[in-house]
This record gives structure tokens, C-alpha cells and sequence, in this order.
């Protein structure tokens, strides 16, 4: 990972001045067994402090050091967030927050918009931009095809580009984007997916959110799916989608986090059963058959996925004379979970061109009624560099049950 040069002379002082610091307002005990990869995790402070993080650092103890770690107080909420490294000795780890007044800080993630665009860099690094300005087709393809409300490119750790939009078999292909393909809302049958149908669309509101520290960087937008009626364009489903990427200890890899909550606008929405729809992701041009390859966690591969259901898919390849690929995991909360999955075949447009769809409506209905808020998440880790059927079940079981923290106050046990 690339870091500010100013990091290392910050964490010798944190080290040294910490015999200074108050008494720990805290300590946390995380159970992580063998971990191999990073964890993200969090802590709520609302019974332990009500100080600014300038006013507060986090150290690990390890015999006797404490190490000084980077963290990150959610503006939404008091949540402490920290990043649990790999250690494939340790079966708990011992973190202590304390009151000491910091002067600088760490690197930070970032958030940067410019000319309709977002995009969360980690230092210097590119690692995603949402799109949240009409993007229209090349010049001479039916305007239907324009879109807003999507992430493009998503980069390797390495600045690799592994999205794309607009190829000239679907236009109406978006990098990672997630309309619903066959809907029944008010006797219409619609369909958001295939702009060229000119049913309906999904399209970028307004920004609920953004945020970024030394952790993560966060951004959180409001889409709307519309309906083209006779009667007009009538929004259907609310969508808030917050995207969190983690900043990444490992120059290998980092991990990005996508929370979709919907609501019905008016009426009741039925998302009819249909081969694709949700969560999709158009992989990069340079991937074919011959040269990239789909695992999922139930050992199917690109030949067999198509229709079986996965808690992962792994999809990874060789690009720009380098290997990268993406981790895509379902959480088990979502609808129709373990989640069947879109792939497409070897044979597709000749070449073997690579798609990926979680698709909870691919072999059953899903109702959304007024009142109620569904919820989708996914994480997706980001690499470059082979990865393993071994490393994505770990991180899938530790996105799936989430490390168990223990909390002690200045004291006694909260």
C-alpha cells in the first residue's frame, strides 16, 4: 500500500507519547482465528466515549507493545471502525482506544467529484468512480441507452480496469449496475433493465452521503426506477445505495462493500421470476474464455454456473499482462440466498465475453409492498494476483458472521 510519508513519523510518535495518554477509556477483544485476510469491524462508542477522534487513538497490544492502527468514527453514527490484519498465530487480538490528543493525520482515503463523476481513491490510487451524470451512447446509437447511476471503472489494486460500459452487443450494459429486468407494477408489465424496450429506467437522484477517514471512504446516492407509462414517467422503487471501499493494508487486494435498500415509491412492485436482474457486473473487454475463469462455492465453473445458486463467484483473469479479478459474495440475509447466479456461457459472441448477475429473481418472485425496506448486500473483493477457492471461503464466512468483539470500559465490562 502507498502511504503519505508523514505516517511513519506519526505512528513512532503515537508509540512513544502513549505513556502520556490517559488511562484506556476502553479495550476490545476480537476472536480471530487464522485469519489470512483483512476484516473490517466495528464497535459502537455511544456507552464508552462521547470525545472526537482528535481526541482518541486506537492502539493493538501485542506483549508489550502497543502498536498505534489507524481508525475511523462514522459521521452518521458512533461507530468505531478498525481493520483486523492477517495473523495466522493469534486466535484473539487486544485493542485498547485512548484519550490522546493526535496533531496530524494518517493517510486518508479520499472522495473526489468532478465533471459527474465520484471517485474513492486511496492515496494516490484510483480504486472506484460512480457515475452519477447522464452518460449517453456513441455518437449515432439511439439515445435510449443513456444512463446514470453506475460504477465505472472499478480498478485492481494495480490501476487496472475490470467494468465496461456501452459494448456494442449491449449498449445498455453498465459496468456494475442493478436494474430489474420483469416487473408488475399497476397491470404493466415493465422492464428497467433493456432500455432499448423503453419501459422504464434507473436514474441518479441525489447524493444521501459521503464520508471518508482513515478506514474507508463511503458515498451513499438515492436511485430511482421509472416507469414509462402511458400516463407518464412514474417513480416505482426507491433505492438508497451506499457504497463503502475499505483502504487496503495490501497492496494485493481491497474490499468494497454495496448496500441496496428499496422501498416502494407508491404501489406495490412484483419483480417477476426472469433469467437476469439485480446486481450485475459487465466485465472488462480482455477477458475471454481462454483466458479467464469462474469458481463459485459450490465448485461450479464457467461451463455450469449458469442458473446454480452460490453464497460466491469468483471471477478472475489475465489482464494487461498481469492477473486480476473480483471476490463477489452474497450475504445471507438477502432474498432467495444461497442467490442464483447469471453467467454467461463459454461460446458467448464467439470470444467467451464475461458476465456476472446475482439474481434473486432468476427462478422465484419477489414481492415489494409499501412500508417496507429490502435490503441486498454484497462485498466484493478487488485483486490482482491468483486467488484461491480457500481464501474466498474465509472471506466469505467472515463477511457472512462478522468478527465477535468483546468490550471492556475504563473499569469494568460494558
Amino acid at each position: 500500500m502507498m502511504i503519505r510519508s508523514g505516517l511513519p513519523m506519526l505512528l513512532c510518535l503515537l508509540a512513544t507519547t502513549f505513556c502520556q495518554a490517559q488511562k484506556p477509556l476502553a479495550s476490545f477483544q476480537v476472536d480471530a482465528p487464522s485469519l489470512t485476510l483483512e476484516v473490517p469491524v466495528s464497535v459502537s462508542l455511544d456507552n464508552i466515549t462521547r470525545l472526537p477522534d482528535t481526541e482518541l487513538a486506537l492502539f493493538e497490544v501485542s506483549a508489550s507493545k502497543r502498536i498505534p492502527l489507524p481508525f475511523q468514527i462514522a459521521s452518521s453514527n458512533r461507530m468505531l471502525h478498525w481493520i483486523v490484519t492477517p495473523n495466522a498465530t493469534l486466535k484473539k487480538r487486544t485493542y485498547e482506544l485512548a484519550q490522546l490528543k493526535q496533531t496530524s493525520d494518517a493517510a486518508k482515503m479520499s472522495l473526489t467529484k468532478n465533471d459527474g463523476a465520484l471517485v474513492i481513491k486511496s492515496a494516490d490510487k484510483n480504486l472506484l468512480q460512480y457515475n452519477f451524470k447522464t452518460v449517453y451512447p456513441p455518437q449515432g446509437v439511439d439515445t435510449v441507452f443513456k444512463r446514470s447511476g453506475f460504477i465505472h471503472p472499478l480498478w485492481s489494486p494495480k490501476g487496472q480496469s475490470l467494468t465496461r460500459i456501452q459494448p456494442p452487443d449491449h449498449y445498455h450494459h453498465y459496468g456494475i449496475w442493478n436494474p430489474w429486468t420483469h416487473l408488475l407494477y399497476k397491470g404493466d408489465t415493465l422492464d428497467l433493465w433493456n432500455l432499448n424496450a423503453k419501459k422504464g429506467t434507473v436514474r441518479f437522484a441525489h447524493f444521501t452521503e459521503t464520508q471518508a477517514g482513515q478506514v474507508f471512504a463511503e458515498y451513499g446516492v438515492l436511485h430511482e426506477h421509472v416507469a414509462f407509462r402511458s400516463t407518464g414517467h412514474e417513480v416505482i422503487i426507491n433505492e438508497v445505495q451506499t457504497v463503502r471501499v475499505y483502504r487496503p493494508s495490501d497492496q494485493h487486494y481491497y474490499i468494497a462493500d454495496i448496500t441496496i435498500n428499496m422501498t416502494c415509491a407508491a404501489a406495490p412492485v412484483l419483480l417477476l421470476k426472469y433469467r437476469y436482474g439485480g446486481l450485475g457486473w459487465r466485465t472488462t473487454e480482455q477477458w475471454n474464455r481462454d483466458n479467464s475463469e469462474v469458481l463459485t462455492s459450490d465448485g461450479k465453473n464457467r461451463r455450469n454456473a449458469d442458473g446454480s445458486k452460490a453464497r460466491w463467484c469468483l471471477v478472475q483473469g489475465a489482464v494487461d499482462q498481469d492477473h486480476a479479478g473480483v471476490l463477489m459474495m452474497s450475504s445471507p440475509t438477502n432474498y432467495n440466498h444461497p442467490e442464483p447466479l447469471r453467467i454467461w456461457p463459454e461460446d458467448q459472441y464467439k470470444r467467451g465475453d464475461m458476465f456476472a448477475n446475482f439474481s434473486p429473481t432468476k427462478d422465484k418472485d419477489w414481492l415489494l409492498e409499501p412500508g417496507k425496506n429490502y435490503v441486498l448486500r454484497y462485498r466484493f473483493i478487488v485483486f490482482n494476483g491468483p486467488f484461491t477457492e480457500a481464501q474466498s471461503e474465509a472471506a466469505w464466512q467472515n463477511f457472512a458472521a462478522p468478527l465477535s468483539v468483546t468490550v471492556k470500559k475504563n473499569g469494568g465490562r460494558n
